[in-house]
């Protein structure tokens, strides 16, 4: 099942192992069980460290007992690790086994120390379940966050649950998207969410967890630059900052942002094509060559502005700052009408990518006729039963090549100036849609079995409200050179006013932003707090 290849990538990987992992399989039997030994037979060959063994997992210690036959948990020097595999996890998700043994036997984590704080403060048990789809490009970032919850904290456990394999299971939990996380036997979260957002649920969950430390020890000393958030605009300001010798530290939900959910891109001047995934890991290894301190999957919740500028992160971590860049991008827009917010991993989705796959063979409509709006009809007329388009504005706003395309298809039909109502649910799952003609005033019923929302995006913008000058859409208003109405914050990319939210222009006013900032900084001269100079010394 493995390769030549990837069988000697493996070697590599584990050819450092520090602790010995056994993969523990339950017994039974299923029709998938030989095709799950043969491969977990093949991955634990690679290194004498790695090993399998068959046996029942009653009374495991660090969590639930195993589900099925072709379940199977990580033990680390015969000690329960907490994370489970329920399925073969091939596709997207092979790289979640990996690294799951990587850490497992003491490959440092790739979580920031404040998270690591955070999450071994839970004191009481959490049981994650994760359903996903191997073809699913976010679902690993949820399955992985949550492998490094289980080995930070006793308390808790985490199982990735192959949703092809369970069909009955996926039926009975009303599980219609991808991921769909539940804890301790409720939902907990789902559609596209990535770690920073987990981490969210968590603290709302249970607040007592939210002081991470006792002490300020590890508190970053006083910046001159930060940049708030890592995708393309917000990477190039911190490239371009710290090849100015400036101290810079990069705060991001994600590294790569809103590009790590585009599967094509093909305007990226000299480079004919990429994809998100790969655009991000690139981003990400050009930002490491430099000495950028990265607080990833956290969010800056609170702004003081000043001459020095004092940040509150999402972690209860307080950063200061000479000068800010905001480059926090955008986010999907939801319709904002009756059902949408309901029955979101319901039959609601926003990424055709990930959820598409659970609506083979049926009828789904697509909100939005721009770009995004008809590529996402286009992907998914090769997997659904039929797509219907639904445009508010009597013209498509897509390009004309991507309109032709559609038009090509039998089982693409384009409805425009129309306006969406309602989204229905029958027994928890979405029914029908309901959407006025603007023309003639009447109202219509479609009965179809899921709704992609593509109608553009929101500047991620709203905890900057009284901190920067804003539009009315949220955006932050900018001068030619990145400059807010703030001395000394700069902002730059999809969260500002500049048109055009390309990748290729949001690099450009990136690295604009940067070279804003470092020349305020030789212009203005912003002394440390006594406090910092102190700790600095």
């Amino acid at each position: 099942m493995l390769s030549k290849d990837i069988m000697t990538a493996l070697e590599g990987y584990t050819s450092k192992m520090e602790r010995p992992v056994a993969l523990v399989l339950q017994t039974g039997e299923h029709s998938k069980r030989e095709e799950l030994v043969e491969f977990l037979t093949q991955f634990t060959s690679v290194s004498d460290k790695l090993s399998l063994e068959e046996r029942d997992s009653e009374g495991a210690e660090h969590g639930p007992a195993l589900r099925s036959p072709i379940s199977f948990l990580l033990e680390v020097d015969g000690v329960d690790s907490g994370i489970r595999f329920s399925g073969i996890p091939s596709g997207h998700e092979f790289s979640s086994l990996v690294l799951a043994v990587l850490h497992a036997s003491g490959t440092p984590l790739k979580l920031d120390e404040s998270i690591q704080a955070l999450v071994r403060k839970v004191s009481e048990p959490l049981r994650f379940e994760v359903f996903v789809s191997l073809s699913c490009h976010n679902c690993p970032d949820v399955v992985q966050a949550l492998n490094q919850f289980a080995l930070l904290n006793e308390h808790i456990s985490t199982e990735m649950i192959d949703g092809g394999l369970f069909q009955q299971e996926v039926e009975d939990r009303n599980v219609q998207g991808v991921p769909t996380v539940f804890l301790n036997g409720e939902v907990f979260a789902n559609g596209k969410v990535d770690t920073a957002q987990l981490l969210d649920k968590l603290l709302q969950k249970y607040p007592s967890i939210a002081q991470a430390g006792d002490d300020d020890s590890s508190a970053l000393p006083l910046q001159d630059v930060t940049v708030i958030g890592g995708g393309p605009a917000g990477v190039a300001a911190a490239i371009y900052a710290a090849r100015k010798g400036l101290a810079v530290t990069v705060i991001a939900d994600r590294v790569g942002g809103q590009v790590k959910d585009t599967m094509g891109i093909e305007n990226l001047i000299s480079v004919p094509k990429t994809t998100g995934p790969e655009l991000s890991g690139n981003l990400l290894a050009h930002l490491r060559e430099y000495p950028v301190t990265l607080k990833e999957h956290l969010r800056v919740d609170k702004v003081e502005k000043g001459d020095i500028k004092r940040l509150t992160l999402s972690s209860g971590e307080v950063i200061e700052s000479r000068t800010l860049v905001i480059a926090t991008g955008a986010k999907w827009r939801e319709l904002g009408v009756p059902g949408e917010k309901e029955n979101i991993g319901n039959g609601v989705a926003y990424c055709p990518h990930c959820d598409g796959p659970f609506f083979k063979g049926k009828d789904v409509a697509v909100i939005g006729g721009g770009n995004s709006g008809i590529e996402a009809a286009l992907d998914l007329a090769g997997i659904v039963k039929s797509v219907t388009v639904f445009e508010f504005l009597p013209e498509l706003k897509a390009d004309q090549v991507l309109v032709d395309q559609a038009e090509k298809r039998d089982n693409i039909t384009i409805l425009r100036n129309v306006a969406t109502q309602q989204i229905v649910a029958e027994n928890g799952k979405v029914s029908a849609i309901e959407y006025q003609d603007r023309a003639s005033g009447e109202s219509h019923s479609q009965a179809l079995a899921g709704v992609f929302v593509q109608i553009g995006l929101v500047p991620n913008s709203s905890f900057l409200k009284d901190v920067v000058e804003l539009t009315p859409h949220g955006e932050v208003k900018i001068d030619e050179r990145g400059a807010t109405s703030e001395p000394g914050i700069f902002a730059c990319g999809d969260v500002t006013t500049v048109p055009y939210k390309q990748i290729v222009i949001a690099m450009g006013e990136g690295s604009k932003a940067a070279l804003s900032a470092f020349d305020y900084l030789l212009k203005h001269e912003v002394e440390a707090p006594e406090a910092d100079t102190a700790a600095a010394a």
